[in-house]
């Protein structure tokens, strides 16, 4: 057993007025809002590879993390070790659920047969450790990016062997995640896109991807899988341009492929605001066409231009996020992990705490204000005036049958039609909700 985190206790609810830095201000997890506890609500995740396994590296300096699983040695003892110290603080953050990459849990390999075998071996602690801590999963995903056998891509690559290799590792992958109970198998096309124009034939890569869809898709009804399958948005980055750039090509995609009612999303706030988007867009984007699925919570930085990947800590930014979430009921299966990364410099292991009490509390006090602004009533009651007249004569017949352009033509005619302007009281409605934050 690891004792990385042994000075570190189970992190406690202590309320706005503790002054404890390791304790939760904000995040009651038994406290009701809206009708159930906020950790019904919520239901966080904590992400093996950001927290785990990413060494504190970044494209200008090596690792800056000292922790014992990352000191070297045999791979797969290494694993061992890092799997001890994980559940450790799952269970003393108390996120409900965890998230993995098949290859954050296990190491490659020189054999695929050898990749699946160290898999099972971990799976198998896995699955003990969840039945000893009650931590479920939320979600499980294959890392079909790193690998230089996926520089050119994974269903997308002009080689049909690699796409074979990675039909291999999603189906290995499906099953691990079955096995443990995952509620979701989410799939993020890290590779899926291309670098230049001038070597890529996108029909057929598009039409790969699609095809690959079908498969997983098939794949899940095949083994009775009941999560969901989920596409991950993000415009680019490994990739300069990246066939899932946003909510609206994910879902080009998966119309392409037929799979409307199969496959939702899983959106994430910094892809979202990489793809010139803010957060709420995607969220009411996906909602508005039954498709949000599950979130990535974390943030980016408006001064650096890619995924920075830190944890949320201001509720302006997920306010009307959370209102369309919540009331539109919540998730089904889906949850808030935490897809982000304590800064290089956080070296301790306390910062890992830090950070996740942190995007925590600020979840949960965001939480707090949704219940407010919706039990107020106040956004319908402006958006509900401000299309009122669709409810009108005009706005029946404009989607009925008997409309068309001549009609509507004779109409503005016959009726001496005129529009006047209204106000959108955007700042109005600004205003209110800051009252709220």
């Amino acid at each position: 057993m690891s004792n990385y985190f042994e000075k570190i206790s189970e992190i406690q609810f202590e309320g706005e007025s503790s002054n404890n830095p390791l304790s939760f201000k904000y995040y009651d997890e038994n406290k009701i809002v809206l009708g159930k506890t906020m950790k019904d609500h919520l239901r966080f995740a904590t992400c093996y590879w950001h927290t785990f396994t990413w060494p504190g590296l970044d494209p200008f300096g090596g690792p800056s993390f000292d922790r014992p699983w990352m000191a070297g040695g045999d791979p797969l003892q290494m694993a061992k070790i890092k799997l001890d110290a994980a559940f450790d603080f799952f269970k003393k953050i108390k996120t409900p659920f965890f998230c993995f990459h098949d290859r954050d849990i296990a190491p490659e390999g020189s054999t695929y047969s050898e990749t699946k075998k160290n898999l099972d071996h971990i799976v198998n602690l896995i699955e003990k450790k969840m039945k000893d801590t009650g931590v479920k999963l939320l979600w499980g995903t294959a890392n079909a990016f790193s690998h230089k056998r996926y520089m050119g891509g994974a269903s997308t690559n002009p080689d049909p062997e690699v796409f074979a290799y990675v039909a291999a590792q999603v189906k290995d992958c499906m099953d691990v995640t079955m096995r443990l109970g995952g509620q979701n198998y989410v799939l993020w096309g890290g590779r899926e896109g291309y670098e230049t124009i001038l070597n890529t034939n996108m029909k057929l890569e598009m039409n790969n991807l699609s095809r690959f869809l079908e498969l997983v898709v098939e794949y899940k009804h095949k083994i009775g899988f009941t999560g969901q399958i989920l596409l991950e948005p993000k415009p680019h980055e490994p990739t300069k341009h990246q066939y899932d750039f946003d909510t609206a090509a994910c879902l080009a995609l998966i119309r392409k492929a037929g799979l409307e009612k199969e496959i939702k999303l899983n959106i994430e706030v910094n892809h979202a605001t990489l793809s010139g988007h803010n957060f709420e867009h995607e969220i009411g984007y996906a909602i508005s066409n039954d498709a949000l699925g599950s979130i990535d919570i974390n943030r980016g930085d408006t001064l650096l231009g890619w995924d920075t990947d830190q944890f949320p800590n201001n509720p302006s930014d997920l306010l009307m996020a959370f209102y369309y979430i919540f009331s539109n009921g919540g998730f089904k299966q889906g949850g808030f992990n935490f897809d982000a990364k304590i800064r290089r410099q956080s070296i301790e292991p306390e910062d890992l705490f830090y950070a996740h009490i942190g995007g925590m509390d600020i979840c949960a006090k965001t939480l707090i204000a949704t219940e407010k602004l919706i039990n107020d009533n106040v956004i319908p009651k402006y958006i509900n005036n401000r299309y009122s007249n669709w409810n009108g004569d005009l706005g029946k017949f404009i989607h009925s049958k008997d409309s068309n352009l001549e009609a509507l033509h004779q109409r503005v005619i016959n009726n001496n039609i005129n529009p006047k302007p209204k106000s959108g009281q955007q700042e109005l409605l600004e205003n209110i909700l800051n009252k709220y934050l």
